[in-house]
């Protein structure tokens, strides 16, 4: 049974009163390992002299680090535009404004799309994969990295107070405390800035299964301190990220 109501709500403010400041915490530190997990150390060469589609591109550190390593044109997507700005500065900064394109939208065919620390933010992930698939060449790939997803310690990221805190308290309690920093008007988790949307490691091969795609490597990496206990039966509450390569159905 969960903590809510006026409890939940005043037991969250006495844990931690919130912090106007508080972000998302993106880093471009996080993006090129990730990639290079997934694809293998020579693995950057696939996306070499490639159309690129940066899905869920935030502030542009990935789509930057993918022109940075070879790829012909980079498109960054996102549906915020404030972060859209910024992506465009940084890459005028890193000198690779001209192979870097960053919009809401896009309809051109792509080589590959990447989607790194999104998929757990998207709201409707299954149509995603449907635009993924159609803007995705027949023999293009996917590479998507993402996590915590939601049963990790910090699987509620802003919502996550202490570890699996976000399990504990009712979405009521949870958005009325946020509301007390955060002006948004927001009322479910989905519709906080950047969404949240629950992604767990079962649902979302279940969304793959039934997408247009099929799954052509999968890594589920343990939490560092839990890879002990890390396993198939486990892996929801002691995996840190998923990791994974998909391709089109009948490639």
């Amino acid at each position: 049974m969960k903590i809510g109501g006026h409890a939940g709500y005043s037991l969250l403010r006495w844990l931690k009163p919130g912090d106007k400041g508080q972000g998302s915490g993106e880093t471009k530190l996080s993006y090129v390992p990730k990639i290079k997990r997934i694809l293998g150390s020579e693995g950057w060469d696939d996306l070499r002299d490639k159309v690129v589609l940066d899905f869920g591109c935030g502030i542009g550190f990935g789509s930057v680090e993918l022109a940075k390593h070879g790829a012909k044109h980079v498109i960054g997507i996102d549906i915020r535009r404030d972060v859209l700005e910024v992506a465009r500065k940084y890459a005028e900064e890193n000198g690779v404004s001209d192979a870097c394109k960053f919009t809401e939208s896009v309809d051109e065919k792509v080589d590959v799309v990447v989607s790194v620390d999104a998929f757990e933010h998207i709201g409707d992930p299954a149509a995603v994969l449907e635009t993924m698939d159609s803007l995705l060449n027949d023999d293009g790939f996917v590479v998507i990295s993402f996590g915590p997803t939601w049963y990790h310690p910090r699987g509620g990221h802003l919502f996550s107070i202490f570890p699996w805190s976000h399990l504990l308290f009712t979405e009521e309690a949870q958005i009325r405390w946020r509301s007390d920093f955060k002006d948004d008007g927001a009322t479910r988790f989905h519709e906080v800035a950047g969404g949240l949307n629950r992604m767990t490691i079962k649902r979302f091969i279940k969304l793959v299964e039934q997408s247009p795609f099929k799954i052509d490597s999968f890594r589920a990496v343990p939490i560092r301190p839990l890879a002990w206990a890390h396993n198939r039966l486990t892996r929801e509450f002691t995996s840190a990220i998923v990791e994974c390569k998909l391709m089109k159905q009948g490639s």
